[in-house]
Formats: C-alpha cells, sequence, structure tokens
C-alpha cells in the first residue's frame, strides 16, 4: 500500500453526490444532494459540478441529504473575481434568466471585455481559488458611481445537473472559529458603549 505523501498538505477534499431534486423557475432555487453527514457533508461548503464549475453552497444536512443553495437564489452571495485583471465582487442573481448572474461594484478602471472568465476569488471557505463562475456576456456602466455590473453565463449548467462535488475544507473549522471570535468581541465592544 503506498502512502500519499502530500495528504497532510492537501487543504480540500471533494465529496461525490448524486442531485435527487433541482429547481429552477422560482426566486428560491435549491439543490438536494443524495449524501449528508454520513459522508462528512456540513452547511456552508461549496459545491461545483463535474467540470469544476460552482453550483450553490450546503445550507441544510441530515445524515442521508443535504440542500444546497443554487447560485440561481435570491440570496446567494458567493465572492468572485475576473481571472484577467483580478478584480473582486460578489455573486448575485437577480432572479430574471436562469444561467446568468452577476459581479457588482467592478471598478470602471478595470479592462474588462466580454468573454472575459470569472472565477471563485478564494476569499471563503466553501470554495478554493479558481473554480469557474461564468463568463463576461455584458457590461453595465453604472452611471451614479465609479463601478461597473457584470452579467455573466454560468459555466455551470443548472439545467443537466446530475452529479456534483462537495468541497472539504481541512481549515474552515479554525478560520471559522476565529471569525465567530471576532464577531463575539465586536459585538461585547458595541454592548458596552
Amino acid at each position: 500500500m503506498r502512502i500519499d505523501s502530500l495528504l497532510k498538505f492537501r487543504k480540500f477534499s471533494y465529496i461525490g453526490a448524486k442531485v435527487i431534486s433541482n429547481s429552477l423557475v422560482s426566486q428560491s432555487n435549491y439543490i438536494v444532494l443524495d449524501k449528508g453527514t454520513q459522508y462528512g457533508i456540513r452547511e456552508g461548503m461549496g459545491v461545483i459540478d463535474p467540470n469544476s464549475s460552482v453550483v450553490g453552497i450546503v445550507t441544510e444536512v441530515t445524515p442521508k441529504y443535504a440542500v444546497v443553495m443554487s447560485m440561481m437564489h435570491k440570496d446567494s452571495h458567493i465572492s468572485a473575481k475576473l481571472k484577467r485583471g483580478g478584480e473582486t465582487g460578489i455573486l448575485s442573481w437577480d432572479g430574471a434568466e436562469p444561467n446568468a448572474v452577476f459581479i457588482n461594484n467592478i471598478s470602471k478602471g478595470a479592462k474588462v471585455y466580454r468573454g472575459d472568465t470569472a472565477i471563485t476569488s478564494g476569499f471563503s471557505t466553501a470554495f478554493p481559488k479558481g473554480m469557474m463562475v461564468g463568463r463576461v456576456s455584458s457590461i453595465y456602466k453604472i452611471s451614479a458611481n465609479n463601478y461597473n455590473k457584470l452579467k455573466l453565463n454560468t459555466t455551470a449548467d443548472f439545467h443537466s445537473l446530475d452529479y456534483v462535488y462537495v468541497i472539504a475544507n481541512t481549515d474552515s473549522d479554525a478560520v471559522d472559529s476565529l471569525l465567530n471570535k471576532i464577531k463575539t468581541n465586536i459585538e461585547n465592544e458595541k454592548a458596552k458603549q
């Protein structure tokens, strides 16, 4: 038996799951997977398709099943960046078009072109940096401020999802614990005022 000498350095592992339900027509779309806590799936884990394209984030889990908030959900907010220039923003869905999302707050000074690739930023424990999100299809110049809004066609095809991978981050507990500690300290400081 060979031992994987890099195992101790791996930060992410992937758990395969079958999609057993997938809603696409509401403002609050969810996906149900056939695996849950028995397979190591927990709330907050990112979900990608077999081509490493972002699908959503696990929001509920039982021993045998997991519910994923799809990127095609009005409350979905995932950190993304443009691969070419590195500008970051937050993905959102306006509910109008399946397989189309927006990145807000991209500086007007950024060189952005139709067809540019958007990837995950790596600024959360849910997704490693570099997972495909989509390609820029339109650029909207917002006259009220110094930012553009970018429309992306998602690289994940939500109409034909059969199998996905749930991303397990070995550092997520430590990072979440640290962030919760900071949040508690801020709340305690506010209570003192």
